[in-house]
């Protein structure tokens, strides 16, 4: 769950994958805004779901539905905090399974009884002519472990006091941690890109992550 950006001739190996659009204002033919999702994309995230959610209900698969539900929705969300703030600034933007991550999720759950998950199933490739600026690579890198903060204390808020506390509990902790994995400072890690280019910004976000796996 990074992000990766591409020099015009790498991204234009995903343009047989993709259905392109000419953006509004930008110039043709390097320039161009990718439809919403293609087929292929969303079969990418499919995959990407599917597999992390596995991986973090093991050893027993017991909770796979509650997992699906949880880390479904914040790998989802993360992904297209990536996607819609590249987008934003006017980049083409694409995500894509990185089957080794994939591979090695699994393996790690496998190996380790579900004590620890490589939360690295895909990336959003970007593209913007010119290339991109240190604060708008910094940008788009914060974007997906914020959302999964934000999506962990929405977790709390929804299910706080009901019968689903448990599930509430949950999806904060699991969102906490892909936000804090994800914010850690190595590449290709979006924390790798966000400590480049504000270390405040950085510290924020991978600190709150950090203190609230202690909370439950």
């Amino acid at each position: 769950m990074f992000v990766t950006s591409l020099a015009y001739n790498d991204f234009a190996t995903l343009r047989s994958l993709d259905q392109l659009k000419p953006g509004k204002g930008l110039k043709k033919p390097i320039a161009r805004t990718i439809s919403m999702f293609s087929r292929t994309e969303a079969a990418h995230i499919l995959v990407s779901v599917i597999t992390i959610s596995l991986a973090f209900s093991l050893p027993f698969f017991m909770s796979f539905p509650a997992i699906l539900l949880t880390v479904g929705l914040g790998f989802v969300l993360h992904e297209l905090g990536h996607k819609f703030a590249a987008m934003r600034m006017g980049c083409i933007a694409v995500y894509r399974a990185w089957m080794e991550g994939l591979v090695l999720a699994l393996v790690f759950a496998f190996a380790t009884g579900g004590r620890f998950i490589f939360a690295a199933p895909g990336a959003v490739y970007i593209y913007k002519q010119g290339g991109l600026s240190l604060r708008e690579d910094g940008l788009i890198s914060i974007a997906g472990p914020l959302v999964n903060v934000l999506l962990a204390f929405f977790f709390l808020w929804l299910f706080m006091g009901t019968k689903l506390m448990d599930l509430g509990v949950l999806g904060f902790r699991v969102n906490m941690f892909l936000a804090f994995f994800n914010m850690l400072p190595v590449p290709p890690l979006d924390g790798s890109k966000v400590i480049r280019w504000n270390k405040a910004a950085w510290g924020l976000v991978f600190f709150t992550a950090l203190a609230s796996s202690f909370v439950f």
